[in-house]
C-alpha cells in the first residue's frame, strides 16, 4: 500500500476496514481519528484498538485477529483493490472522508460514511443543497408542487438532493435539470445499479449536472436494510429537507427523522386531509417537526435570513436607471443579477402576477428587463440615466 498514490492508498485502507465485522461508519471514523490513514494501523494490536472510543476490549481483540490473519488480509486487500478498479472502469471515484472534496455538511453528521462512491462531478456535492423527497405513488398535486419548489430552489442557487426513486424523487431530479440546476442522486445500492431508470432517460443527465453517489460497494444490489442508511445521507448532504408527499410510514419519514437528528431544518408541503399521501406531511406539521411551506421563499427565509440581507446589499450596488417608480424599483431589486420566474418575483415583491405582467412589459419596453422563455425575466445590461 505504501507505493500507492495517497488518494488510492487511503481509499484502499478504508475499504479494508469496512470489511471488518462489527465496524460501522462511526467506529471506522474513530479508528482513523486514532491512527490516521496509515497502513501501520493494520498491524496494531488489540490493546491499541481498545483505546479507540466505542470499540472495547472484546471487539478490539476480534479486529486484531482479523487484521493479523494473513489470509483475511490478502482477501480483503484483493476485494478493496477490485472495487477501485471497478470504480475506475465506471468513471467513478472513491471519495474518502479525508479528502478535502468530501461534502462539508455530510462530514458534520454523527455517522458520516468513511467513503463515498461518486459518479459525475464530486465538486457538486459541496453546492448548497436542499433534499426533496416523497412518496413513490405521487399524485398530480405532489408532482406539480415538486416541480414548482425545485424550479425556484434551483433559481435561488440551491442544488437538489434526492433518492432517484419513482414519484417525487424522479420529479425533483428532473425539475432541477430542466431548470438548469445541479442535482445529486443518492442510491441504496452500488452506483452501477440504476434500477429505477434502466433505459437511461434521466441518470445520464444527472451525471452531466451533478453526481450519483452511494455508500454501498459497486455491484451491490438494493436491499431493504440499505435504504435507512441511504436516507441519512440524503438529509446529511442538505441544509434542509423538504417532504412533499408521504404517508405516515415510509422512506420519506425516515429521511425527515434523520434530518431532525442531524439538527437540520425540515419542511413539509401541506396536503388534503382526505389524502393518504398527505398524512405524513400533515403529521410532521401538526407535531411541530416540520415547517409548513407554500413556496420556496418560505425555505429561503428560514435558511438564510442573514444571507437575504447580504443579497440585498449586493443588489444595492447595481445602479438603477433614473425615473423609476416604487414598483419598478422593487422588481429590479428582486431580480438583481439573476434570471427569475415570474412566480418567484411575485412572491418576493408581493405584487400579483397580473400587475407584474404589466410592469415587466413596461420595463421591457424601456430596455431595462429581458424576458426569456418560460416566463423567466432578467435585467438587461445596466443603463444609467
Amino acid at each position: 500500500m505504501s507505493v500507492l498514490p495517497p488518494e488510492r492508498g487511503r481509499a484502499l485502507l478504508l475499504l479494508v476496514l469496512s470489511q471488518l465485522p462489527g465496524i460501522g461508519p462511526t467506529r471506522t471514523n474513530a479508528i482513523i481519528d486514532r491512527f490516521g490513514a496509515d497502513e501501520a494501523l493494520l498491524d496494531a494490536g488489540a490493546r491499541s484498538f481498545a483505546e479507540v472510543p466505542g470499540v472495547g476490549e472484546i471487539l478490539a481483540g476480534e479486529i486484531a485477529a482479523f487484521l493479523g490473519s494473513a489470509d483475511w488480509r490478502r482477501r480483503s486487500l484483493k476485494a478493496a483493490s477490485d472495487q477501485l478498479d471497478l470504480a475506475e472502469r465506471l468513471g467513478a471515484i472513491v471519495l474518502t472522508i479525508l479528502d478535502p472534496r468530501y461534502p462539508p455538511l455530510l462530514r458534520e453528521i454523527y455517522d458520516p460514511p468513511p467513503l463515498l462512491f461518486v459518479r459525475g462531478n464530486p465538486d457538486a456535492l459541496s453546492i448548497p443543497a436542499i433534499a426533496v423527497v416523497g412518496t413513490r405513488k405521487a399524485s398530480s398535486y405532489g408532482k406539480q408542487a415538486t416541480e414548482l419548489f425545485c424550479r425556484d430552489l434551483v433559481l435561488g442557487g440551491y442544488s437538489i438532493v434526492s433518492g432517484l426513486a419513482y414519484g417525487i424523487d424522479m420529479t425533483a431530479h428532473r425539475s432541477a435539470i430542466d431548470n438548469g440546476g445541479s442535482t445529486i442522486a443518492v442510491l441504496g445500492c452500488g452506483v452501477d445499479t440504476i434500477y429505477t431508470d434502466p433505459a437511461g432517460k434521466l441518470w445520464p443527465k444527472i451525471l452531466e449536472r451533478g453526481a450519483i453517489v452511494a455508500e454501498e460497494w459497486i455491484g451491490r444490489d438494493p436491499a431493504p436494510g440499505n435504504f435507512p442508511r441511504r436516507n441519512r445521507l440524503i438529509s446529511g448532504l442538505a441544509a434542509g429537507t423538504l417532504i412533499v408527499e408521504s404517508d405516515i410510514r415510509g422512506g420519506s419519514m425516515i429521511t425527515a427523522a434523520s434530518a431532525i437528528e442531524q439538527n437540520r431544518e425540515v419542511f413539509a408541503v401541506p396536503g388534503s386531509i382526505f389524502s393518504r399521501n398527505s398524512r405524513g406531511t400533515n403529521r410532521l406539521i401538526r407535531q411541530c417537526q416540520a415547517n409548513p411551506v407554500q413556496s420556496a421563499c418560505d425555505i429561503f427565509e428560514e435558511l438564510r435570513p442573514s444571507g437575504t440581507m447580504n443579497r440585498q446589499q449586493t443588489r444595492q450596488d447595481i445602479p438603477f436607471p433614473s425615473g423609476l417608480d416604487r414598483e419598478e424599483v422593487m422588481i429590479l431589486d428582486t431580480l438583481g443579477q439573476e434570471s427569475l420566474h415570474i412566480d418567484f418575483i411575485a412572491e418576493n415583491t408581493r405584487l400579483t402576477v397580473e400587475t407584474l405582467l404589466v410592469r415587466l412589459f413596461d420595463l421591457e419596453m424601456k430596455g431595462i428587463v429581458v424576458q426569456e422563455s418560460g416566463q423567466i425575466f432578467r435585467r438587461a445590461q445596466t443603463r444609467t440615466g
